[in-house]
Parts: C-alpha cells; structure tokens; sequence
C-alpha cells in the first residue's frame, strides 16, 4: 500500500495545476458563452463564430428576474459577468495572473453561492476547491506566469 501512496505522491503539481487551470475554465467559458451572441467558441462541438460579442437579448433579463443581485443592477451585472466569464477563464487557460484570475473567479463563485444559488453548495464547493489550489499554489510550469517568474530571476 506504501509504495501506491508513493506512486501517487509523484503525480507533479504541474499536471494537477494543468487539469485544474482548463477545467474550471471551462466552466465559467461556457457559463459565459450563455450570455453572449455573434461569439462562439466550442472546443466541445467545435463551433467557432468569431464575430462582434454582444449580450444575449436574455441575459439583462435573466439577471433582473432569476439572478437578483441585490447592489449591482442587472445592467451592470449582465455586462460584467459575461466579460469576466471570459476573461479570467482565457487568462487561467494561459497560465497568465493564475493566481489573480483564479481569485476573482472565486470571488463570483461567492456572489454565485451566497446570493443566487445558496443550495448549490457541492458544486461551487467544488470550483472552490479547484480555485483555492490554483490561488495557493499557483500554476505549473506549463505556465506564461512561469515563463515570466524564470525570465525575471535570471535578469
């Protein structure tokens, strides 16, 4: 039993790092590909449409009547969830500002837990987990942060 324990201990941070960084990107990517029209992006079913973003017709809506925030108004929220859905999850798939990326990303899965979805504790439990490994341990060397970090100390 030692020696599978030890087997497993050598899984390298860099890959965990890695399955973490593309898969809760992939989450708040297709959340955000919900709220936009005139800009697809699938690496599922390989629908690409790279047109204009512009909100979906719904997303205000959908923001007003189900999400209900209660300090930003919807037309605020609608616009800024739909860009940070996009941005952070980019930027985490990059490995560029994993660790701030992931902390705003866990900071909307807050806002997601507390104010929208309070019974949907397994699974935003779940994306803080990945986020909060992301955060404290930053993310592998199959990373631009990494190539930056290296770059600098040798300067």
């Amino acid at each position: 039993m030692t020696s599978v324990i030890s087997l497993l201990e050598r899984i390298p941070h860099s890959f965990i790092a890695l399955v973490a960084r593309l898969s809760i990107a992939a989450v708040f990517w297709t959340s955000g590909q919900t709220k936009v029209q005139g800009f697809v992006v699938n690496i599922i079913t390989g629908d690409v449409h790279l047109g204009w973003p512009r909100l979906s017709d719904s997303v205000v809506a959908l923001f007003r009547d189900e999400y209900k925030l209660p300090f930003i108004p919807p037309e605020i929220a609608a616009p800024m969830a739909a860009t940070a859905e996009h941005l952070f999850p980019l930027l985490l798939v990059l490995g560029l500002g994993t660790r701030f990326s992931a902390l705003a990303l866990l900071g909307m899965t807050l806002v997601i837990e507390v104010f929208v979805y309070p019974d949907a504790y397994p699974t935003h439990g779940t994306w803080a987990a990945v986020l909060l490994y992301l955060i404290a341990r930053g993310p592998g060397v199959l990373s631009i942060d990494h190539w930056l970090a290296r770059r600098a100390s040798r300067s």
